[in-house]
């Protein structure tokens, strides 16, 4: 799956989304023109300028607001909405109201960005809301057809839903959905009189449960910050999707309404305060690479080895965008929050801003988040793999062991294009454990404790030597993907059975390049 990665990790999470949407947009349109769906083009024409048009109320409320406003937040707002809603047809005599409908939609959609927004973290999916508060209008009416769901439309929604779900690393989420969601539509519509066959397809070719799961419900901002957390989230929220019940003679069988509730869900377990973090000063790690200081405005709780999400808002931002997850360096008990991030000869606009930041200036984070945690039994030995710059969860994870004097079994393996890119060597040193080290020439110093194992990729037979016990230990393997993915194969064939990773993303074409002749390959990929 490199090729995907090296796709999907050249854009940012919601740029990636907004290309999508605007591919079945595209194609919408051309199956509309050819007569295949029964949408009219015009109908889809009309209705997208009206969203699209109204999706500027962001600016507006943005700048009253006093918020830099997100202009690609807004547009896949109006494209989801478009694909919510049913197309209004211009000669229908209710063509004003249905307009009206959808601008109001949008409308209600942005406000909820600022007015149902805890400092600085969606409650709701706006999208999800801007329809719900919609259909409880008289005057509009529910005309949420979520009109995706149809075998011309399907195969498409598939392949771009993958896409979004294979970047944001929501695949096992979406299938605890859709699974859930097929077994629980059959439970629910088993005795209305349909076919088998049609049942069977009932949750693909009536709901939209595929443009749902892949679009709506893996929103970042929505989610709990724990896989099991959105795990279990999936499962409620596909329960309530595919029965059919009313409260009060409200009937709740709205994919909106399901979403609402999990969002709600979500916000109780999740990161309820903004984070504020102020710079304090930056320092070079290697010839690549550096470490940034914040220190939080509010006390921050996190778990060695999860992420936060920055957002840095700057001019000219490039397709990735003014919003990145970086990993957290430091231990939870430091009081300091520190980053490491690798540079490219030409960095992304984020990282250029990124930079640039003077202590005293401060920025936001919206979440903390991710399960790239050690595990608690303490007597488990330990087995952590890095690639480059994916050495950061691992210093946060041993700074944490080493302020608490907490002693495990750990062997480090250490993966780096040369030996002067080995980032945080000095406090790896401190620790004490011992560290493998993979480059393409041998360091002309090791501290006591460190081995070279040569210019890599690390193999069974380099395992079977170095670390014989290799199998009895858990392992945590963490940097660009393809360099996981290798780790993984060879962990498995040296019968390693326990095996967690995390995928760094956000390597540009650039600093990939740098990557070519190193001992792994070092190729786009989540969190850094």
């Amino acid at each position: 799956m490199q090729w995907l990665d090296r796709i999907t990790g050249t854009f940012t999470m919601y740029r990636l989304v907004l290309y999508c949407l605007v591919a079945l947009f595209i194609e919408t349109m051309l199956l509309s023109l050819t007569g295949v769906i029964s949408q009219q083009p015009l109908a889809i024409l009309l209705s997208a300028l009206v969203l699209v048009a109204f999706s500027y109320s962001n600016l507006v409320i943005a700048r009253i607001a006093r918020v830099k406003p997100q202009a690609e937040s807004a547009l896949i707002t109006a494209l989801l909405l478009l694909f919510i809603f049913e197309p209004v047809n211009p000669s229908a005599p209710t063509a004003l109201l249905g307009y009206t409908g959808l601008a109001v939609a949008v409308v209600i959609a942005n406000l909820s960005k600022y007015l149902l927004a805890v400092r600085g973290r969606h409650v709701f999916n706006p999208a999800a809301l801007g329809a719900f508060v919609v259909a409880l209008i008289p005057a509009f009416g529910d005309f949420a057809a979520w009109w995706l769901a149809s075998a011309w439309l399907l195969p498409v929604t598939v392949i771009l839903g993958f896409a979004v779900l294979y970047r944001t690393r929501r695949l096992a989420m979406a299938a605890v959905f859709v699974v859930a969601v097929f077994a629980f539509t059959v439970i629910a519509y088993r005795g209305a009189g349909y076919e088998l066959g049609t049942l069977l397809g009932l949750p693909f070719l009536s709901f939209s449960t595929i443009f749902f799961v892949a679009f709506m419900l893996s929103e970042p901002l929505t989610l709990p910050p724990r896989r099991w957390q959105q795990l279990a989230e999936a499962l409620i929220v596909a329960v309530i999707f595919s029965f059919p019940f009313s409260i009060a003679g409200f009937s709740t069988t709205t994919p909106q309404f399901a979403l609402l509730v999990g969002n709600l869900l979500a916000f109780l377990v999740g990161q309820r305060r903004g984070i504020r973090l102020e710079f304090l000063g930056r320092s070079q790690l290697t010839p690549t690479s550096w470490e940034l200081s914040f220190q939080p405005k509010h006390a921050l709780r996190f778990t060695a080895g999860q992420y936060l999400e920055l957002t840095v808002p700057h001019r000219s931002a490039d397709s990735r965008g003014v919003r990145r997850m970086f990993t957290v360096a430091s231990a939870p008990a430091a009081g300091v929050v520190q980053f490491g991030l690798n540079t490219a000869a030409r960095s992304s606009s984020f990282k250029t801003a990124l930079l640039a930041l003077q202590p005293g200036e401060s920025i936001s984070a919206t979440s903390v988040g991710g399960d790239f945690t050690l595990p608690k039994d303490a007597s488990r030995p330990l087995l952590l793999v890095a690639g480059g710059i994916g050495i950061t969860p691992f210093i946060s994870h041993l700074e944490q062991l080493h302020s608490s004097a907490e002693r495990r079994d750990v062997v480090v393996v250490y993966s780096a294009s040369t030996p002067d890119e080995l980032a945080y060597a000095p406090r790896l040193e401190q620790f004490g454990h011992p560290v493998l080290v993979l480059s393409r020439t041998e360091p002309g110093h090791l501290p006591a404790g460190w081995t070279y194992l040569g210019h890599g990729p690390l193999t069974t037979a380099m395992l079977a030597e170095h670390v014989p016990d290799s199998a009895a230990r858990e392992a945590l393997v963490s940097g660009p993907p393809s360099f996981v993915s290798t780790v993984r194969r060879t962990l498995r064939h040296a019968g390693v059975r326990r095996v967690r990773s995390d995928y760094f993303t956000g390597y540009t074409k650039s600093a990939r390049a740098r990557y070519k002749n190193a001992p792994a390959p070092q190729e786009p990929a989540q969190v850094a």
